[in-house]
């Protein structure tokens, strides 16, 4: 089951990648603003970094930062992305965001955008929590971003139905340059992700709602997390 949901995951984003790059290329306020609060001298990691648009910046501010993500097409474009940027303080990782291969407590920053969402199955969105807070240092901080269940958008989008589905779990195709290809998402009620937060053992310090793409309604959840002092 693990290697199924993992290659599935590689094939979508693979697939998908260039097209994704060419419709990502702008940061978001709420990630430059908590990258901007990051201590200088720390070390950072952007989980889910996709085409590097955010670790480009956290690249810049922090003393050493590492990009991962389970897609190889995508790393390659940060990679790019990064030279072109003139940034030598940034590492790429590929890899599951349910297991990370960083040492516990050695990580003092992360971003986690847009990405927690696309992990199909409750018990494995909770393991990637867990990893987030297993790798964070005490009293170090996280930036985790989900898309809102409550979008317009979404209305003629049914939900799955299987019986390994939860509601709140659809399909999404992205068909911009005449792809097709389908994509996991599970969307977030707001109490639902403050739960999967805590049970994580985050201290929360913040939990907003945004708008993303949405000219009517808040359709991003996002929250600033820290991981308490273990002494």
């Amino acid at each position: 089951m693990v290697k199924t949901r993992i290659k599935q995951s590689i094939d979508t984003w693979d697939r998908i990648a260039d097209s994704f790059h060419q419709s990502r290329q702008f940061t978001w306020d709420f990630c430059i603003k908590f990258i901007s609060s990051i201590r200088k001298e720390s070390r950072c990691v952007d989980l889910g970094c996709g085409n590097g648009r955010h670790l480009i910046p956290l690249s810049q501010h922090c003393y050493r930062s590492i990009g991962f993500d389970i897609s190889r097409n995508l790393l390659n474009i940060t990679l790019f992305n990064l030279k072109q940027n003139n940034i030598h303080n940034c590492s790429i990782v590929q890899g599951d965001l349910c297991s990370l291969p960083f040492q516990s407590n050695s990580i003092d920053n992360i971003i986690y955008i847009a990405a927690l969402h696309n992990i199909k199955g409750k018990q494995n969105r909770i393991q990637s929590l867990h990893e987030v807070h297993r790798i964070l240092k005490p009293k170090g901080s996280a930036l985790i971003s989900v898309w809102s269940k409550n979008q317009e958008r979404f209305d003629n989008i049914k939900s799955l139905t299987d019986k390994n589905s939860e509601p709140g779990d659809i399909i999404i195709h992205w068909r911009q340059h005449n792809l097709n290809v389908p994509r996991f998402y599970h969307l977030y009620e707001k109490n639902e992700f403050k739960r999967d937060l805590i049970n994580a053992h985050f201290s929360l310090s913040s939990l907003e709602e945004i708008s993303i793409a949405s000219k009517k309604i808040n359709d991003n959840f996002y929250a600033i997390l820290t991981k308490p002092d273990e002494n």
